[in-house]
């Protein structure tokens, strides 16, 4: 039997790196039905202000990402700001975060988590009305900061 090859497993080791702001930016969307997008704006949800409790629930995932996925650094994060646009048109509710921190490891993972959780509330709160609802596209829009600098989703 040959013997598995050693590779080292862990959290990143980041103490050598220069502490500078991060910032990260993230979307992702959830299409609706037409009954769910008219709940939506009428803001008549069982459960309550469908958006409002999704932005709360954004920013508090993104503040306990490191307690979901694991080896991912705890981070005392700067700012977190949700925001969400409706098109009507096609029947979307689009979903962006931006996250900063002061530090020596990226925000990634906590912009794409509080994106991701964002529409998992949305989701939660109107599946009763429509459960063919459907998650996609999230995504890193933008990171800035750090040795490797700034990439931009083209």
């Amino acid at each position: 039997m040959r013997k598995k090859e050693e590779r080292p497993s862990g959290m990143v080791d980041v103490s050598h790196k220069k502490a500078t702001k991060r910032i990260a930016r993230a979307a992702g969307q959830i299409s609706l039905s037409s009954s769910a997008l008219e709940v939506l704006a009428t803001n008549s949800a069982p459960k309550g202000d469908v958006l409002a409790t999704a932005k709360v629930a954004g920013i508090m995932a993104a503040k306990r990402t490191s307690g979901i996925i694991p080896l991912c650094h705890p981070l005392e994060l700067n700012h977190i700001h949700m925001s969400f646009s409706v098109d009507n048109q096609k029947a979307i509710v689009n979903i962006f975060s931006e996250v900063s921190y002061q530090g020596r490891t990226g925000v990634e993972m906590e912009a794409l988590t509080a994106v991701s959780v964002a529409a998992l509330t949305i989701y939660d709160m109107l599946k009763g009305i429509d459960p063919r609802m459907c998650i996609s596209g999230i995504c890193l829009l933008e990171k800035k900061g750090g040795t490797k600098g700034t990439f931009k989703k083209m």
